[in-house]
């Protein structure tokens, strides 16, 4: 005997007590009569005792039918209470979406754009999480997160946002001391201050436009786990570093930092969201989800 009780007879049981009849019972299940005769026999066998006396006109409960039949039918009335209340919370946007995403990234673009959708959808909270290390999703319980850069194979379901290119910047004060670099090569000859969360972070690899390509391993005296902590020592004219250019877009625009070696690209990745594998997510994730595309794919 399994170790579960028989929910479906349970259930079909509950039905026919219901309708009061096999066929009808059957028409509102929508399965054929034999089937549900099947079911109340299977049943009938597991619990040893005859629930149904049956003719061919009418059937009467017996005393073990009429004792089992309450309980079947809270049974039955909590299941679909179960049911009814997670269809609600996976069509409604409420309850509490946890999102990682990368530190800097989350700081400047992110988490300015969250009060629009917390502002939407009051029923909705957000945990973020801001780390530049990249989170195990399934192992950690998170429902999404962005990620910036190349994207490695994983069974991750992964929706591309927008691009998210690279530049390679120095200080005007930088560049008036130790010259202006015009091929990767050069940059052996300075200082590079490097991010180590870069996929391969001991080496720079570059490809201009003619297709040809060039690497380094850039040598300095800072690096940094988060590409904001390498700006200061940057824009004071330390060094050189290849940063995103969500990052370093404010201090080009205003001088404090100039690109160099614009002829020769790192490799360029691009914003991505992804979620764990597996059936429907819950309405507030799905939502958030189509929010964060809409809004950052505008950059």
């Amino acid at each position: 005997m399994s170790k579960l009780p028989d929910f479906e007879g349970l259930a079909v049981f509950a039905k026919v007590v219901e309708m009061r009849s096999i066929a009808g019972a059957a028409a509102e299940l929508g399965l054929s009569s034999p089937t549900v005769s099947k079911a109340l026999t299977r049943l009938e066998r597991r619990l040893g005792a005859r629930l149904f006396n049956r003719t061919s006109r009418r059937l009467a409960l017996t005393d073990a039918g009429r004792e089992l039949t309450d309980r079947a039918r809270q049974l039955v009335a909590d299941a679909e209470a179960a049911e009814t209340a997670l269809i609600a919370q996976s069509s409604t946007p409420r309850g509490l979406v946890r999102l990682a995403a990368p530190m800097s990234f989350g700081l400047r673009e992110v988490a300015p754009i969250l009060p629009d959708f917390l502002t939407r959808y009051p029923d909705v909270s957000i945990d973020l999480h801001l780390n530049d290390a990249l989170v195990d999703l399934i192992g950690e319980g998170f429902d999404a997160a962005l990620r910036v850069g190349l994207l490695p194979d994983s069974s991750l379901v992964a929706r591309r946002l927008c691009a998210t290119p690279r530049y390679t910047v120095a200080a005007p004060s930088y560049l008036e001391r130790h010259g202006r670099p015009t091929h990767p090569a050069h940059l052996s000859d300075h200082v590079c201050l490097g991010y180590t969360y870069l996929a391969a972070p001991d080496v720079w690899r570059f490809k201009n436009q003619k297709g040809e390509e060039a690497s380094v391993r850039p040598k300095g005296q800072l690096r940094a786990n988060n590409g904001d902590a390498l700006m200061p020592a940057l824009i004071a004219g330390l060094g050189v570093g290849d940063l995103p250019e969500f990052i370093v877009k404010e201090a080009l625009a205003d001088g404090r930092l100039e690109r160099v070696l614009a002829n020769w690209l790192t490799p360029q990745g691009s914003l991505f969201l992804v979620t764990p594998p597996g059936g429907p997510r819950p309405a507030r994730v799905e939502l958030l989800g189509d929010f964060l595309a809409e809004r950052l794919s505008r950059r």
